[in-house]
């Protein structure tokens, strides 16, 4: 089977960036330096307001710095809070079709579903519609559609806030397991401000006042 995911290993650089909305006076993200540069489970932990949403989107694109560098050499893809925002076919084949960018045959179309809907633990989904899902089994296939159009950096905004703890863990799972696969890991950054999921992160930074701690391991990481 192809290889799906690029050779590429994504790289993401902040200097000195800083950004604010128009209405605000203050700095979201103020002199923000950062970066990441290997494959790996990457989480930013925050209080509501500290700026994580407007992080993912200086990293993405949708908003350009007021001052400062950012440098991004990866295919984005992103997943946020609420699956229903982002989904927009009936069923999941043909959601996964929408994200498919390659003029490929219909034989490589149903080995690329199949695959991505293994790799997020949704097989046998195909025909699925789509609001038969709970909410985890949406945000896996959100993923799995990010998967499918060969990014190889996500971007996960708050992606359990609105699910139970089965279904966390579910999602969790499935992004520590697509960033440790040793013949072709991911990359992720996953926002969150819940203390209990930075376990299953390789590292860990905190937002406050505009500015992003140095990475941490989970095990030794604390809030300020």
């Amino acid at each position: 089977m192809r290889d799906y995911f690029g050779n590429q290993i994504p790289q993401i650089n902040f200097k000195d960036v800083s950004f604010s909305y128009s209405e605000e006076k203050e700095n979201l993200i103020y002199k923000c330096n950062f970066s990441i540069k290997k494959s790996g489970f990457w989480m930013v932990v925050g209080k509501n307001g500290s700026g994580k949403s407007t992080l993912l989107k200086l990293i993405s694109g949708i908003i350009k710095p007021n001052n400062g560098i950012v440098t991004c050499k990866a295919n984005i893809g992103m997943v946020f809070q609420n699956p229903d925002h982002q989904i927009l076919m009936p069923n999941c084949r043909s959601e996964l079709l929408l994200s498919i960018n390659q003029n490929i045959s219909d034989y490589e179309i149903k080995e690329k579903i199949d695959y991505v809907l293994d790799k997020v633990g949704l097989n046998g989904f195909e025909k699925r519609p789509v609001h038969t899902l709970s909410g985890g089994q949406k945000q896996r296939l959100t993923i799995a559609c990010a998967l499918i159009s060969n990014r190889n950096f996500i971007l996960l905004d708050e992606p359990t806030a609105l699910l139970d703890k089965t279904s966390q863990l579910k999602v969790l799972k499935t992004i520590k397991n697509l960033t440790s696969d040793n013949r072709k890991p991911i990359s992720a950054l996953w926002i969150t401000h819940r203390y209990e999921e930075l376990t299953y992160a390789d590292a860990v930074a905190e937002l406050q006042n505009g500015f992003l701690s140095s990475w941490q391991e989970p095990s030794k990481f604390q809030y300020n």
